[in-house]
Parts: C-alpha cells; sequence; structure tokens
C-alpha cells in the first residue's frame, strides 16, 4: 500500500533562486531548462470546448504536452519546438504540424496558444513578440496581451519556492483557454 501512494506522490521540485524584481523574474524563468506543470485544461468556442488534464514538460526548446480528458480518454500529445509541432491523435497517428495553432483549429474545432504558452505558464511575455503587461499592486502580472491573446492571471501559489501562476485564462476572438496548475516542478 505505502509503494501504491508513493507512486502518486508529487516529484519533489528544485527551488528557485531569489526574484526580486520583474527584470530578475523574467530573466530567470526565461533562461530555465528543464521543468514542468500538471493540472487542468479547459478550452471553449461559441459551438465546442473540451476539459481535460494536461501535463507540460520543457526541456531547454523542446517541449512535450499530453491533453486528456476524463480518466485519459482521448489522449492527444502534442511534442515539438519553435520550428516544429508534432500531434500524436488519440489513435496514435502522428502528424506534423506546419501551423500547429490553425491546424488545432482545423482539426478540433479550437486551437491553444502552443509556442507562447510554455512562456505564459511561467507567468512571463513570450520573448518572440512584443507584448504589452498589466501588474497588481503586489507587482506580479495581472494581464498580458501578445499575439492576439489577451492573458489574464488571477491567482498565484507556490512553485520552487516562488509565486507561479495558479490560474490563468488565454482568450482570442474565437477561443477561450483556461489552465489551472495544479504543481510545478523544476529540475536542477
Amino acid at each position: 500500500m505505502a509503494a501504491m501512494l508513493g507512486g502518486c506522490a508529487t516529484p519533489k521540485s528544485a527551488l528557485l533562486p531569489d526574484i526580486d524584481d520583474w527584470g530578475a523574474r523574467t530573466t530567470v524563468l526565461a533562461g530555465l531548462d528543464e521543468w514542468e506543470f500538471s493540472g487542468r485544461i479547459a478550452v471553449k468556442t461559441a459551438t465546442d470546448g473540451f476539459n481535460g488534464k494536461l501535463r507540460w514538460s520543457q526541456d531547454k526548446n523542446e517541449f512535450e504536452a499530453t491533453a486528456s480528458g476524463p480518466l485519459g480518454a482521448g489522449a492527444v500529445r502534442i511534442k515539438g519546438d519553435r520550428q516544429s509541432v508534432v500531434l500524436t491523435d488519440k489513435d496514435g497517428v502522428q502528424t506534423e504540424l506546419e501551423d500547429a495553432e490553425l491546424e488545432f483549429r482545423y482539426r478540433y474545432g479550437w486551437t491553444i496558444p502552443v509556442t507562447s504558452l510554455r512562456y505564459w505558464a511561467l507567468g512571463i511575455p513570450d520573448p518572440s513578440s512584443a507584448a504589452e503587461t498589466v501588474f497588481n499592486d503586489d507587482g506580479e502580472l495581472e494581464s498580458l496581451t501578445q499575439r492576439d491573446w489577451s492573458v489574464t492571471f488571477s491567482r498565484y501559489a507556490d512553485g520552487g519556492g516562488q509565486l507561479m501562476p495558479k490560474v490563468l485564462t488565454a482568450e482570442n476572438s474565437d477561443t477561450r483557454v483556461r489552465l489551472v496548475i495544479d504543481y510545478w516542478i523544476f529540475f536542477d
């Protein structure tokens, strides 16, 4: 029984260095090589949607994300970097996506901001394009606008010894993506 429970435990995360201002936060978090988070995702359009679990793993410029419905049903995996993204659908069929956001919309009727989500989940703008940022009274990023998406950070919680986004919502003209991050893992 103890072995079974031990297998379900959240792995211990390395502590992030002290981050005392926005410039340091952006530099430290954008420079992280290896980290992951696990949580829940909800995607909604005017006519369709998806709710499920999301696990995101980042290793330097490469990422792997798995989204699945209740009890792992309909799992979809995306793996890639800034140049290419490969989708593995629920039947195990792999497809290289030339424009991941456009092809997600075509296949599923909704999209997610694949290339920027890595940064937004960390609570910083994607450094590849200009962003407008708004901070709350505590100096935390409250919202950002980037790449035709508006992102709101409504809750923060501890992750690696720092306040990290717990709940964020990204919206564009036809899609709303809500992410609730249950835990963070940062590797040394």
